[in-house]
């Protein structure tokens, strides 16, 4: 259904900002894991479920270039311009 899948990327478009926003007020400039990733979201009360979810948001818009994947293990993402 092409309604649900635009409205399911629009949700993981603010889930993105919200990482983005979140990421830019702090002094972290190293990549960082998913599992990182999410300890600085819960720290500023930002409510995300899992390292998955905040993987799966990433990885979504890695495609776009708008996030870079570093592929190790485990993954580590890098927005090389801090949010901005």
């Amino acid at each position: 259904m092409v309604f649900g899948d635009v409205c399911q990327t629009m949700l993981r478009h603010g889930e993105f900002e919200r990482i983005r926003a979140v990421l830019r007020e702090t002094d972290l400039d190293e990549p960082l894991t998913a599992r990182e990733i999410l300890e600085v979201l819960e720290a500023h009360d930002e409510p995300f479920e899992s390292p998955h979810e905040v993987a799966t948001v990433l990885g979504r818009h890695a495609e776009r270039g708008d996030v870079e994947v570093i592929r190790g293990h485990p993954y580590r993402y890098r927005f090389d311009d801090r949010g901005q």
